[in-house]
Parts: structure tokens; sequence; C-alpha cells
């Protein structure tokens, strides 16, 4: 019996291929972590004004597109 291989063979090793710098964890980390610092700093803030759940979300407003911005600046930084 006759073994041909039905794909291309080559000298590819592991070594070849380029891992990506951030994974889709790191992405969703990122997004979180940020969002939440932000829900975080807005109910501290509006705390003693005695509006926390309005400050919580002026702090989730502002920390969606803050985290956005995270994300894109370390997605687009280069490799160190």
């Amino acid at each position: 019996m006759s073994q041909t291989a039905w794909y291309a063979q080559g000298d590819v090793s592991a070594d070849d291929a380029s891992s990506p710098p951030h994974s889709l964890a790191t992405a969703s980390g990122l997004l979180l972590g940020t969002t939440g610092l932000a829900m975080l700093a807005g109910a501290l803030i509006g705390w003693p004004f005695g509006g926390w759940g309005i400050g919580l979300l002026l702090g989730a407003i502002v920390g969606i597109p803050l985290s956005v911005g995270v994300v894109y600046k370390v997605y687009t930084s280069p490799r160190a």
C-alpha cells in the first residue's frame, strides 16, 4: 500500500510560525478591567454627593470608550 501525502510537504517547524503578541484574553481583561475601574472611580466620586448610582453610570459611560482606547493602544504599540 502506498502512502501518499495529500498535503504539501515542506520543511516547516513550529519556530517559523509567528505567534500573535496578545491573546483574546488580554483584550477582554483590559476591557473589563478598565471599565470596572472607571465605574469604581465614578461611584467613589458620586458617593460624597449622594449619587453613587449616577456616578457608577457615568463611570460606565466614560469607561467603555476609555477601555476601547486602552486596548487599541496596547495592540498597536510596537512589540518589545
